[in-house]
């Protein structure tokens, strides 16, 4: 161990995204928006191989703006499909097309996708894990299943429950640093 949570790794990238973002809590909506993107482009495959299509990802999605992105057409969806940047996979960018709509009319009903995503918590609060190895972490909790299956249900795309989790976490609202990380007390 290196006093940090494992999954990092050595990868400068990726123990840089550890120490500085990761399990940080995040309230404002156009940083949940970015990580509601860059997670759902992740799915199937590895979390560092979009990590390193960031930028990519922020040039091609205009900086992350939901309302921009929402406006999108299929001239942009035949564009991307020819840029470098990201992973060029025609279902994923349509659906970030499609998730920016609906982020959209979440932030709408609930004031912030912040406050919506917080009314899946009881208390309100985030969840701190006491997790001391990799292995006892789950890929989803009763909080991301019910998350995903409404996200589901209002037709966001590649946003399962295990994608919602890794969301969630990414996000602060569920601190899964292990026990012994040197990022687990950081003042937030």
């Amino acid at each position: 161990m290196n006093g940090r949570c494992g999954w990092c790794g050595t990868d400068e990238l990726y123990v840089k995204y550890h120490d500085e973002e990761w399990g940080k809590p995040v309230t404002d909506d156009k940083t949940l928006f970015e990580f509601l993107v860059l997670e759902s482009a992740q799915a199937g495959l590895s979390w560092i191989t979009i990590l390193k299509k960031r930028e990519g990802y922020r040039k091609a999605f205009c900086n992350f703006d939901a309302a921009q992105v929402a406006q999108m057409t299929d001239e942009d969806v035949e564009r991307l499909m020819h840029f470098d940047g990201i992973v060029k996979n025609r279902l994923k960018i349509k659906s970030t097309i499609t998730n920016a709509k609906q982020f959209l009319v979440i932030q709408k009903e609930f004031g912030s996708f912040y406050n919506y995503t917080l009314s899946f918590f009881p208390d309100r609060n985030p969840i701190i894990n006491h997790f001391q190895s990799l292995s006892e972490i789950p890929v989803s909790s009763p909080e991301s299943d019910a998350m995903s299956k409404d996200m589901k249900k209002r037709g966001f795309k590649f946003f399962g429950s295990t994608i919602c989790y890794a969301h969630l976490q990414a996000s602060g609202f569920i601190n899964d640093h292990l026990t012994d990380c040197i990022c687990r007390n950081q003042k937030q």
